[in-house]
């Protein structure tokens, strides 16, 4: 199925399922630190993924099995409010 702006559809998902998040920040091991904490004991991958030319943003890949859409919005909200995190894609 292809998505564009006049498709109005969601994407069906199938829980659960591995998901993945770009989390970025200023400070390259306080983004690394925010990972940890919001997964707590989740396992999960976490991997630096970039630098921005100025090095003024870092980036991580963090990766985990989510059960349901509301523990991955959960997971996506929880990034978004951490004081160290500037960006969560």
């Amino acid at each position: 199925m292809i998505l564009d702006n006049k498709t109005e559809e969601k994407p069906e998902i199938n829980y659960p399922t591995k998901w993945g998040f770009k989390v970025i920040g200023k400070d390259k091991d306080k983004v690394e630190q925010a990972v940890k904490e919001v997964m707590g004991d989740k396992e999960h991958t976490c991997k630096f993924s970039n630098s921005s030319k100025k090095g003024n943003f870092h980036s991580y890949s963090a990766e985990c099995i989510v059960d349901t859409e509301e523990e991955r919005d959960k997971l996506y909200k929880t990034f978004g409010e951490h004081n160290d995190v500037d960006y969560v894609l």
